[in-house]
């Protein structure tokens, strides 16, 4: 059975903090690699009050299986209280690119 392929997204309000997670990431095998879509503004509800503030969003290409393991190093290396934790299935794609992406993130993989 193939491997299940996620991006797996989050947003922080710094771009060097942005290229820090996303290098960090891919470093570490938790993925094969990332996209930095940004700045961009986002508006949002916290703490009783309506927010306006400028964001990157880091797209991680990773593996279900490795997807624990991404999802506590981001949040371990993440600055926000409650930071955005998405994850969305990847449904197709060609063998060759989800192959690199399960190569990638295998642990062991030199």
């Amino acid at each position: 059975m193939p491997t299940e392929i996620v991006i797996a997204q989050t947003t922080v309000d710094d771009v060097d903090m942005a290229i820090a997670l996303a290098r960090g990431a891919v470093e570490s095998r938790l993925a094969a690699g990332t996209h930095i879509d940004g700045p961009f503004i986002a508006t949002y509800r916290w703490r009783g009050g309506i927010q306006t503030e400028q964001e990157w969003r880091i797209s991680y290409k990773t593996t279900v299986e490795r997807l624990p393991a991404l999802q506590a190093w981001v949040h371990q290396h993440h600055r926000y209280e409650a930071p955005e934790w998405i994850t969305l299935p990847v449904t197709g794609g060609s063998s060759a690119y989800l192959s690199w992406v399960t190569e990638e993130t295998t642990p062991d993989s030199v």
